[in-house]
């Protein structure tokens, strides 16, 4: 391998001898734009002087590493190519000395500013002592904390140099050629300073802002400017403060210690709006090139010469939705509404495309082949996105959408509505007629009037039918036997595909207890805000059974060794049989009923608990460490929820008696079909887990038919296809090369952190534009569950394994019922997602823990061990000031 390089023989390929940003650059110079020459020290030198180096990690790695690159001499063969290549360049030439790891300026983590970068260096020695401080800056604690966080093996990543001739800055800045805070795409952003570019990447200037879209400054911001950074003679740069100003009075005026009269440009800017559009259209042409979002460095010298000096990938973009209809689309998250913040595997997608088709056909918009999925679906980052643009673009839908989403996931009613006032989204759907139709279609296919009717007249028998739907549903769970992998993926299709239908019938008996509850409160004169300790304790809820069961297990277990020993232990004792005779019997039993659950359940490709138990073993030791009296128990807090329903049942009929007696009788017989029929919420997402998990099972024999062809290397690799692949394979083949790329790639998604509610699709987030805001210090968010607690925050992401003593406030990103044994011990909850009905809400509610959800970055803005109180009925959390 050659150690140097110039940047015309450089392409994209080269990442392993020259890293990211050489090889960047030489794909910019090799597609004609404006890049200062230069070359690169490559990844051999660095190997060379690393040799030995002991990169397998510990304590104190980085300051051993740094010391060994500083120390250890550079060799001759390297410093001569150092010194060579640097004089081609010219006598004396002022370069830029920048790090190029192997890990940087990449699709996935940029790393930008983690290695260091020498500016106005000059001299060969002077370069060659830039180029040993790169090597070192590799393993700046920054720098290896950065790569452990993006799960980056150390002694993989390897160095190169690029020494770059200097650009003369008049001005300079970065430009991201989409908006980084609203992801709208093609949205240029301009910042700009006068002198080098360093003042405006490291923060230390108020830089001008532009905002440019197809040619037009659609904003500018005037920064204050005073601060620029500037080459010295003999080499280095020095930081001058200038006159300059925001004030747009100030043109012209000099930049002091510059020599140079600084042109301020168009009203106190330091470019000029032709300078801005150049730009943009640079910044177009980038994007082109790599076909994605850049961010980008720039200068412009004392000539007015434009100069791109560095490109890298937008890597905090949410990924645009695949295949958009033509003009502005909206779509609304999936995952968020389910309480699903990480990717859904291809095969989970592929099965909650066929229950879609279902739920499509029932409205009359089924798809010709269930396997696509409902039309209004889509994909984005691994995740399921709604199409609602029909939605606000109709009068119905801006009508109903809102007050859906109010009490299902709040912070999204009021993106909905700004997204109304958009012109570019105006009304193209005015007459009610289709959705009617579509609406008696669906309640046709369900048999809604009956089921209505049923639940009014004849509540014994409608709790029998939503029973004998899961009977029904049990009977068709399993494949005939034998079945051959095949019968086994027609099996997987026909439940996907038929199931949905009977199981959402039992849904018009809960929407029965729920308008009878607003009815109620209509008649009573009550707000339902006052009427919330109506939905304690609901009866029928499956989700709370099973809590209620895993708590009273508990209870009847031997308490070693759960008191003592991790959860890794106590998994193995499990699966080898060795638990306490009680503990394993009754754990078994509990798996044999709820083991179809698990955390993000709603994708095929999870685990179930009954497969990987470490979360129910986890939950029931941290139960029997627990510390208190019997009236803290859940079953007695349960049954204290029931005592104080039945008090605010008579309390409303009371009110609705002051009114009239027959607003009593109607109010009395209204409540108690809520409380009957309200718990059943939960029931159709239990049975449609049930069968997802039939399905998994189904997918497993076929995965291991799949391995001994040798199509795959894991029975579980089945869960990366999709079911048309699946079928195709059966053929033969070898797919453990997609296999593998999709797994990385599930992987690096699984590290995102931020997943919009709403995206359009040109990029923009709409809730970006407007985001939360504190009052009096509180953090706010919908009210969920009623009632005032302080306590400590427990800051949780991630249910499996978590810790949760009594009282501590849960605070997490959103829940699914998963998350729901670790509620039998939270104080109160906080949560960034959701809305009044959402699940985490109603659980709450049942529970009697205070609750706000739909708080914005709750999980960033509270850290745990924090004091926090939680005001339920106000929508506030309030964290206590330290000290």
């Amino acid at each position: 391998m050659k150690t140097a390089l110039d940047f015309a023989e450089i392409h994209a390929g080269m990442l392993a001898e020259v890293g990211g940003k050489a090889a960047n650059l030489g794909e910019l110079t090799r597609a004609g734009l404006p890049v200062p020459p230069g070359w690169v020290l490559t990844t051999e030198a660095y190997r060379q002087v690393a040799e030995g180096l002991d990169a397998s990690g510990g304590d104190g790695l980085a300051e051993r590493a740094r010391r060994h690159l500083l120390g250890a001499p550079v060799p001759d063969a390297v410093h001569e190519t150092i010194v060579k290549s640097y004089a081609a360049l010219g006598v004396d030439v002022p370069v830029a000395v920048r790090s190029s790891a192997t890990a940087e300026d990449l699709p996935f983590a940029s790393f930008a500013g983690q290695q260091d970068t020498f500016l106005n260096v000059v001299g060969a020695e002077a370069v060659v002592a830039a180029v040993r401080r790169c090597w070192a800056s590799l393993w700046t604690d920054r720098a290896v904390a950065y790569r452990e966080s993006n799960g980056i093996d150390h002694a993989a990543v390897r160095l190169a140099v690029v020494v770059q001739v200097m650009v003369d800055a008049q001005v300079a800045g970065v430009m991201f050629t989409a908006d980084p805070v609203t992801g709208r795409r093609h949205q240029a952003v301009i910042d700009a300073a006068p002198g080098l570019g360093e003042a405006v990447v490291s923060g230390a200037v108020n830089p001008d802002r532009f905002v440019v879209f197809d040619g037009e400054i659609l904003d500018r911001h005037a920064g204050d400017k005073h601060l620029a950074i500037r080459p010295l003679p003999g080499g280095g740069t020095t930081r001058v403060t200038t006159p300059a100003s925001a004030d747009p009075g100030a043109a012209g005026q000099g930049a002091a210690g510059s020599g140079d009269t600084l042109d301020l440009g168009d009203g106190g800017f330091c470019l000029t709006d032709a300078q801005v559009r150049d730009l943009a259209a640079l910044g177009a042409r980038v994007e082109e090139h790599y076909g994605a979002p850049q961010d980008t460095e720039w200068a412009i010298d004392q000539d007015g010469t434009l100069w791109l000096t560095q490109a890298r990938p937008i890597t905090t973009l949410y990924p645009l939705p695949e295949r958009p209809r033509p003009g502005l689309r909206v779509y609304f998250s999936f995952n968020v509404f389910q309480g699903v913040m990480g990717p859904l595997t291809p095969m989970g997608v592929a099965a909650l495309r066929m229950f879609s088709a279902g739920a499509a056909g029932l409205f009359g918009y089924g798809p010709a082949d269930r396997r696509d999925g409902a039309p209004a679906l889509t994909e984005a980052g691994q995740r399921l996105w709604i199409d609602i643009t029909t939605a606000v673009r109709s009068r119905a839908g801006r009508a109903v959408a809102p007050r859906m989403l109010a009490l299902g996931e709040a912070r999204t009613a009021p993106v909905f509505d700004r997204l109304a006032t958009d012109p570019r989204l105006s009304l193209t759907h005015t007459s009610l007629r289709p959705v009617l139709r579509s609406l008696r279609r669906f309640a046709r296919g369900i048999h809604a009037p009956s089921r209505v009717f049923l639940a009014l007249t004849s509540p014994d028998k409608a709790l029998r039918y939503a029973a004998r739907v899961g009977e029904q549903l049990d009977g068709r769970l399993d494949p005939p036997t034998p079945a051959t992998p095949a019968q086994h993926l027609d099996h997987v299709e026909r439940l996907m595909g038929g199931a949905f239908p009977a199981i959402v019938s039992i849904m018009p008996m809960v929407v029965t207890g729920y308008g009878l509850f607003a009815l109620s409160a209509k008649l009573s004169g009550v707000p339902a805000g006052d009427m919330q300790d109506v939905l304690r304790s609901l009866p029928h809820n499956p989700t709370t059974e099973m809590d209620l069961e895993l708590w009273a297990l508990a209870t009847r277990i031997e308490p070693e060794p759960f008191r003592q020993e991790p959860v890794s232990e106590l998994v193995r004792r499990y699966r080898a049989g060795q638990l306490p005779p009680v503990a394993q019997r009754e754990i078994t039993a509990f798996l044999g009923r709820y083991g179809h659950r698990g955390v993000a359940e709603i994708d095929v490709g999870v685990p179930r608990w009954s497969e990987e138990p470490a979360h129910i073993l986890g939950v029931l030791a941290n139960y029997l460490r627990m510390e208190g009296g019997t009236d803290l128990a859940p079953s007695a807090v349960f049954a204290r929820g029931e005592r104080e329903a039945q008090a605010a049942v008579a309390r409303v009929v009371a009110a609705a008696r002051r009114r009239g007696r027959w607003r009593a009788a109607v109010v009395r017989f209204g409540l108690g079909r809520t409380r009957m029929f309200a718990g059943l919420r939960e029931l159709p997402k239990f049975y449609v887990v049930k069968a997802l998990a039939a399905v998994r099972r189904s997918l497993f024999v076929v995965g291991e038919h799949l391995v001994s062809a040798g199509v795959l290397d894991s029975a579980d690799d089945v869960f990366f296809l999709d079911l048309k692949e699946t079928r195709a394979a059966l053929g033969g083949g070898d797919l453990r090369e997609v296999v593998a790329r999709r797994r990385a790639a599930y992987e690096l998604e699984s590290r995102r952190r931020h997943v919009p509610r709403v995206l359009l699709s040109d990029g923009t987030e709409p809730e970006a534009m407007a985001t939360g805001a504190e009052t009096d210090g509180a953090l706010t968010g919908t009210a969920a569950s009623a009632g005032t607690v302080t306590g400590v925050a427990r800051v949780v992401l991630d249910p499996i394994g978590a810790h949760l003593e009594p009282g501590e406030i849960l605070v997490c990103p959103s829940t699914d019922p998963g998350w729901t044994p670790l509620f039998l011990t939270a104080g109160g909850l906080v949560m960034e997602m959701g809305g009044a009905m959402s699940h985490g809400a109603v659980v709450a509610r049942e529970y009697g823990i205070p609750a706000v959800v739909g708080v914005p970055d709750a999980t960033h803005r509270i850290s745990t061990g924090q004091e926090l109180t939680v005001n339920g009925a106000a929508g506030t959390v309030t964290v206590t000031p330290p000290g």
